[in-house]
């Protein structure tokens, strides 16, 4: 079994082939090749789903594993489902492995991959509203009206912006202070841009007053970013959709092109 190099543990253990390294802790005098020299061998097959401990040979009914080696266990997709971490000269079995293998309080390694699930438990608290009466423009220089029906909103070249939708931005407080969380509403309205799956027309959820905490309607808040003079927003929601523009399609959530997510904000000048 091939040994994986621990580099913050073993370095300072592995100096070069034939070195000898004397520990004034515990006077232990090794012998050790350097892992640069060590012989790499495919993983059997037999040895997917069982737990194994990683050293350059192969393991014995008794095996020595020192310097907290790390034994983990292995899908036959080559996944690390468990691991743990041995003391310094500890003896260990095949049947200690094998007990390892089997038991359900070990440490299961979880994917790091939980930002969704994260974000669905965040609590999003109103701070106060940091744009009124701002257009939206995209970068075809279209602006955000409203469609005939008045029920969703599309993007259209205006020669009067007194035309465009106006809106009242609000910003909320989270955890993560990394981005910015906002709400979009139709000024002097109770409209606000709710988004929807990849290619569905935002809606205009219609809301007594501004909410003073979100938590479950996520729907309705956008990760503000700006990059150059560009704004992106960023469903809370969908974290990979934003708030899109295309020629004869309604605004969208989309992840970009062919649909345009650039959009620059024009301020009320009044």
């Amino acid at each position: 079994m091939a040994k994986v190099p621990d580099l913050f543990e073993d370095l300072k253990n592995c100096y070069s082939e034939n070195e000898e390294y004397s520990s004034d802790i515990d006077h232990l005098s090794l012998n050790q090749k350097s892992f640069y020299d060590a012989s790499y061998e495919p993983l059997p097959g037999d040895g997917m789903d069982k737990l194994m401990p990683l050293s350059t040979s192969k393991t014995s009914k008794t095996s020595r594993l020192n310097f907290k080696e790390s034994v983990v266990v292995a899908a036959a997709n080559g996944k690390i489902l468990k691991k743990r971490r041995l003391s310094l000269n500890q003896f260990i079995t095949d049947d200690d492995l094998e007990a390892i293998a089997n038991d359900t309080e070990e440490e299961i390694i979880k994917p790091r991959s939980a930002t969704y699930s994260f974000q669905s438990n965040m609590k999003y608290n109103f701070m106060r509203v940091i744009n009124h009466q701002c257009i939206l423009n995209d970068a075809r220089n279209q602006s955000i009206i409203r469609d005939p029906s008045g029920q969703y909103l599309m993007a259209a070249v205006l020669n009067n912006l007194d035309e465009a939708v106006k809106f009242d931005m609000a910003a909320y407080t989270s955890n993560d202070d990394s981005q910015l969380p906002v709400t979009l509403r139709i000024s002097e309205t109770r409209l606000f841009v709710s988004a929807q799956n990849e290619d569905e027309p935002v809606l205009l959820k219609e809301l007594p007053e501004t909410p003073k905490t979100i938590k479950d309607e996520t729907s309705l808040l956008f990760f503000w970013e700006k990059h150059g003079n560009m704004d992106y927003f960023k469903s809370a929601a969908h974290p990979k959709l934003f708030i899109a523009t295309r020629q004869e399609k309604l605004v969208h959530m989309a992840p970009g092109l062919p649909s345009v997510t650039d959009f620059q904000i024009l301020e009320n000048q009044s």
